[in-house]
């Protein structure tokens, strides 16, 4: 987004002081709440992998943007900005219908970032790619608790934009060995839609390659297929 294009109003937030809470603490917190939510990014791959593997500056969770009411009222205790390209607004500014994040705070510290992800006909689209859609019990993964995080190949769809980034080249490396040939022909196939080219892309051909010689089938899902 260019300088042009960002919202009017909005205050310049270079270094944000968070102090996230944890998975358990957002799932409780939420515990009432009855719509498809998740934890997202860098803490959906620890979910996924089963334990913590390296520090999170911060807390994402998912939730379709047309019930973000249901969380926002869950947590009336706590103050909301919209926030996004380094700048922060008002819950009723705007900026709401641009940006997609929303960070939650307690006393001046940031505890949770929401993001508003687009949903067509009760199912999740992509952000990235608004051709790319999934029913939500396919998006959604639990932990053995009960925790709901997002599916590990779209968190790694959406760290690809930024795979430069250390955080998520450690990402990458941790999860793919432990993706299933379903998801990881999804996520070469929606990495080619999205980012063609991608240097992940060699990666997952080369473990598709192994596990073809092994003689597991590798097939792309159904619902996402070309």
């Amino acid at each position: 987004m260019t300088d042009e294009e960002i919202p009017p109003g909005g205050a310049e937030i270079p270094d944000p002081p968070w102090d996230p809470w944890r998975p358990e603490d957002v799932a409780r917190l939420l515990a009432a709440v009855r719509v498809p939510w998740c934890v997202a990014a860098g803490w959906a791959l620890d979910l996924f992998r089963g334990g913590q593997t390296r520090e999170h500056g911060d807390l994402e969770i998912a939730v379709p943007a047309p019930d973000f009411g249901a969380v926002r009222d869950e947590l009336a205790g706590f103050d909301f900005e919209v926030v996004g390209s380094g700048h922060a607004w008002p819950l009723d500014s705007p900026a709401f219908d641009v940006m997609h994040q929303t960070w939650v705070s307690e006393a001046g510290v940031y505890r949770l970032d929401i993001f508003r992800e687009p949903q067509r006909d009760g199912a999740w689209v992509c952000r990235r790619d608004e051709t790319i859609r999934l029913p939500y019990e396919q998006i959604i993964r639990r932990t053995d608790d009960g925790l709901p995080y997002l599916a590990p190949e779209i968190v790694l769809l959406f760290k690809a934009k930024h795979s430069a980034e250390p955080k998520n080249q450690a990402d990458f490396a941790g999860a793919l060995p432990l993706l299933d040939g379903a998801a990881a022909a999804w996520l070469g196939w929606a990495l080619a839609r999205v980012h063609p080219g991608h240097a992940w892309l060699s990666f997952l051909a080369a473990q598709a390659g192994e596990r073809l010689a092994g003689g597991e089938p590798v097939s792309f899902w159904p619902e996402a297929s070309p």
